[in-house]
């Protein structure tokens, strides 16, 4: 059986191409590798970022916890984080870990900004010790 070997990449629906290309490429440093009348492609690393407007997006974040978390080494962490306060972005969440910066995009996506592995955060959570937790071997 074949398995996933990744995420190939990620789509946000938008209102604004030109507010949010300005937003990932010009404060998050997402370069720009294709922009057509509705839809734009952005390059991060590995991560290809779909941008296409849909007149039907969200006005604000949803009430669940899911997100999409970018990794960012832990010395820069530290910079966009005072970047994206400095733009006025707005935190859906205080961090938990020092490793973490919640926040919204112009459209309400819960985005995060992480400089941590699964392999220091399962590390983390076995030394809870918690009842019912059960890490597990790649």
């Amino acid at each position: 059986m074949s398995s996933i070997t990744g995420l190939n990449h990620l789509t946000l629906a938008v209102s604004d191409l030109d507010r949010s290309m300005a937003f990932y490429a010009g404060l998050l440093g997402f370069s720009i590798r294709m922009r057509g009348p509705s839809s734009a492609y952005l390059e991060a690393g590995t991560l290809w970022l779909a941008l296409v407007v849909d007149p039907a997006v969200r006005r604000g974040p949803l009430p669940e916890y899911s997100h999409a978390a970018f990794s960012v080494g832990p010395a820069e962490l530290g910079l966009l984080a005072e970047r994206l306060t400095g733009a006025g972005v707005t935190r859906w969440q205080e961090p938990g870990q020092a490793d973490s910066f919640y926040f919204l995009d112009p459209d309400g996506h819960k985005l995060e900004l992480h400089a941590g592995a699964l392999e220091g955060r399962l590390a983390a959570r076995a030394a809870l010790a918690q009842s019912g937790v059960v890490i597990y071997d790649s």
